[in-house]
């Protein structure tokens, strides 16, 4: 298979929530050179002009839209000029996040709390209720990033708001799946370990952190595949294959992309 098949998205337009950077960026890049028109959705324009401009490089097409994803008319508003530009919308990547803060259950406070799920769990329901209406006529695909902690992995001490979002994903990407099959809609989600981002300039980690942690020993470090963490193309070619016809039977399912880390 030609992982860069020009025709593969030819006539579909997509959006990718925290587009500017990481994994998002990838992902955009990744569907664009495949001939997919590809929205940037994120509240960091300046780093997302930066991707816009790599892909019309590439004689790709993209359009920005600032959109804060806790902000549900400020989504409903962007996934409109989507629709509005292009005519449709057919893919639909659900990314943008954050880490938050890292602290005790004792010391997280709750306004803490309810911006990690506001971004994370909240975002990503307003990213998909608007986005519904929209793919019903054409059906199409919708890919969650969710991840490794709150799903197998519950032993990074300090995310408790951050594991408990991206399990509420898991939990409404299934839901989601049952009730948009009758519209020809798939909705999967993908369960990532470590990869090489700049996620960690959201995180703010806390000194209490260092009170609950317990010291575990893994043979040779936490990455079994020798070349260690995974890279955001590793995930954008996950994205690809699961908003592509080559996955058209599979929807609810949560997939793990972190080279057997979660195993340990």
């Amino acid at each position: 298979m030609n992982l860069y098949d020009e025709n593969r998205f030819a006539n579909k337009v997509a959006v990718v929530t925290g587009g500017s950077s990481g994994i998002g960026r990838a992902a955009a890049i990744h569907l664009a050179k495949q001939g997919a028109k590809v929205c940037l959705m994120d509240i960091k324009e300046e780093n997302a002009e930066k991707v816009k401009k790599e892909i019309e490089e590439f004689q790709g097409e993209a359009l920005i839209t600032d959109v804060d994803l806790s902000d549900h008319n400020r989504v409903k508003e962007g996934i409109e000029e989507i629709v509005d530009k292009w005519g449709r919308l057919d893919i639909v990547f659900a990314n943008g996040g954050i880490n938050g803060v890292l602290a005790p259950i004792e010391d997280l406070s709750p306004e803490d709390w309810d911006n990690t799920l506001q971004i994370n769990l909240k975002g990503t329901f307003h990213t998909i209720k608007y986005a519904i209406p929209k793919m019903k006529d054409n059906g199409g695909s919708i890919i969650i990033t969710s991840s490794i902690n709150g799903s197998r992995v519950f032993s990074n001490f300090g995310m408790a708001a951050y594991s408990t979002s991206k399990a509420g994903q898991v939990a409404f990407a299934k839901m989601a799946a049952l009730e948009l099959a009758q519209y020809k809609i798939r909705v999967n989600v993908i369960c990532p370990g470590a990869i090489e981002t700049n996620i960690g300039m959201n995180t703010k980690k806390t000194p209490e952190v260092k009170k609950i942690e317990i010291p575990v020993e893994y043979p040779e470090g936490s990455q079994p595949l020798e070349h260690g963490p995974g890279k955001p193309e590793h995930v954008a070619q996950l994205v690809s294959f699961l908003a592509s016809e080559e996955s058209s039977h599979i929807t609810g399912s949560e997939i793990y992309i972190d080279g057997a880390e979660s195993l340990l």
